[in-house]
């Protein structure tokens, strides 16, 4: 590829644990391509392996890695109820032989006892961690002063915590594993000779967003990313994708590339908001399923493929999607969430 500005061995002189099981496959999504007009495609990052596998591996593999190299032996982390990182967290934890604690923010109006101890809960409880509750599920900056509090407590028993931090003002660590994915996902297309149009990922925390985008960027590829908006509209979004790829380029300290114009991002999808499910991401679910075998989550994945689905809708209508090159979706996975909603998926299609 041309104009690169990282090479291999910029990330892999990083601290790392390397569990995840890679490549993730790159395969076709050939019924549902056909049933929406498109050439479609799956990265299938729900396939990374360990504790149910999804994206969270990738970005835990630096942060575990930047753990083990402090001598902690015990994580703590914070996320929702349902929170898919905080389950691949305690999983990764109990694999290296350290204790988890697990902080979960109430995010989502959803007070079921199915989704209270259902899908991730359940799979935190297994994993053997311990579990705090947090009660607000907006306040970054208060969740993070929280995990400070609790491994302040636990350094007084004679414990060696390492706080993964998730809102902005802390580095970034996590997004290092989209960066390195760009990476795979370029051999990949490379070795199968694909020229892809766009690609479809959530935009949460946006270190998946922001790490792809970066990564694709400085291994020297144009391919857009589309981000579908999960958490926050695409007008408060935006400005936090761009922060940060900014703060990845400082930590690796390589060049700031990714400009305003790159950051593509749509909310349509969103409503009524983060871990809510809507009309089109119940039709995403069982399309995924009923046509491809494919399992996606309420929180992440479905809304992605809803917003992919609307997108091409709305292509279609102006006849521009006969012109269209494959579209790629980034299967984050998260499928475990899918019993905790189970109330509300009942009964589909």
């Amino acid at each position: 590829m041309e104009n690169r500005v990282l090479t291999v061995g910029t990330l892999d002189r990083l601290p790392r644990v390397r569990m995840a099981h890679l490549p993730t496959p790159l395969e076709v999504a050939a019924n549902l391509g056909a049933d929406l007009g498109i050439d479609l495609w799956v990265k299938r990052d729900d396939c990374t392996g360990i504790g149910m596998g999804g994206n969270k591996v990738r970005q835990l593999e630096f942060y575990l890695g930047q753990a083990v190299a402090e001598g902690a032996d015990t994580i703590l982390i914070t996320g929702a109820v349902q929170s898919n990182f905080v389950r691949t967290a305690a999983a990764m934890a109990a694999r290296l032989g350290m204790e988890s604690h697990l902080q979960l923010e109430e995010r989502v109006p959803h007070d079921t006892p199915l989704y209270r101890n259902s899908g991730n809960v359940l799979l935190d409880h297994l994993l053997g961690a311990t579990l705090y509750s947090f009660p607000e599920g907006e306040n970054e900056a208060g969740a993070d002063a929280r995990l400070e509090e609790i491994a302040g407590e636990l350094r007084a028993k004679g414990r060696k915590p390492y706080v993964i931090h998730l809102g902005p003002g802390h580095a970034p660590l996590g997004a290092l594993g989209y960066v390195d994915m760009a990476r795979e996902l370029l051999d990949q297309l490379t070795s199968l000779k694909l020229d892809i149009g766009r690609i479809f990922v959530a935009s949460g925390s946006a270190a998946t967003h922001a790490g792809l985008l970066y990564g694709l960027r400085a291994f020297g590829s144009d391919i857009p990313v589309q981000g579908i908006c999960v958490r926050r509209d695409a007008s408060v979004q935006s400005g936090r994708v761009l922060t940060r790829c900014s703060e990845i380029a400082d930590l690796i300290d390589g060049p700031h590339m990714v400009t305003e114009s790159d950051i593509h991002l749509d909310d349509t999808a969103l409503a009524p908001g983060y871990g809510q499910m809507n009309a089109g991401t119940r039709d995403a679910i069982h399309r995924a399923a009923s046509r491809e075998g494919m399992f996606l989550d309420p929180t992440y994945t479905a809304k992605v493929m809803a917003g992919l689905i609307s997108f091409s809708e709305r292509l279609a209508e102006t006849s521009a999607q006969q012109t269209e090159k494959p579209w790629l979706f980034i299967h984050t996975g998260g499928q475990p969430a899918l019993f905790a909603y189970g109330d509300q998926l009942a009964g589909m299609p």
